[in-house]
């Protein structure tokens, strides 16, 4: 998942151009969903290794320095099976976010999001995401400002949100690679 495409003018990447960057540089069937960054590939590189190469590819490709967090076809069936809201994501799922991290968050953090979260807004940490229920949507919304900072989960941290509808998908697509 790429942190920052596509959002307004900034960082503009074509998902068509992308997938033929990614063949390009060797990942097998590269696949697309949205226009946001989210990316599923079948690759024998670990977690790390992967995040690096994808930053290094958008930058050679599109002069981009953008964020890249990673997670498996296996960790995305552990992120919906410990949704700590499901009835939640159920109701209405465009309002329903998993943050992804790459790092580890700060101490008191955790505390610090539920201290943010007002007007029926619902969070938990859950290993390496933050899931988020925002009934008034995200505009507003200071815990939404929060998981969306660049720095809003500590200096180390590097955060990109998708809603639920948006995770369910890129599970249904990771599922070959889960098999």
């Amino acid at each position: 998942m790429l942190r920052g495409i596509n959002l307004g003018a900034a960082n503009r990447v074509a998902m068509p151009a992308l997938r033929e960057a990614l063949t390009a540089a060797g990942f097998e069937n590269p696949r697309t969903y949205v226009q946001s960054g989210n990316i599923v590939i079948e690759t024998g590189l670990d977690e790390s290794e992967l995040s690096v190469r994808l930053e290094a590819l958008i930058t050679q490709h599109f002069g981009l320095t953008v964020p890249a967090v990673t997670r498996s076809g296996q960790e995305l069936v552990r992120v919906v099976a410990e949704n700590p809201f499901p009835e939640l994501a159920e109701q209405e799922p465009k309002r329903f976010q998993v943050s992804f991290l790459r790092g580890e968050l700060d101490s008191g953090i955790a505390d610090h999001l539920a201290e943010l979260a007002s007007g029926g807004e619902r969070v938990a940490v859950r290993e390496r995401e933050v899931y988020a229920w925002h009934p008034d949507g995200v505009a507003r919304s200071k815990l939404a400002t929060k998981l969306g900072a660049k720095a809003g989960l500590g200096k180390d941290v590097i955060a990109t949100s998708r809603n639920w509808t948006t995770v369910l998908t890129l599970l249904e697509m990771s599922a070959s690679d889960v098999s």
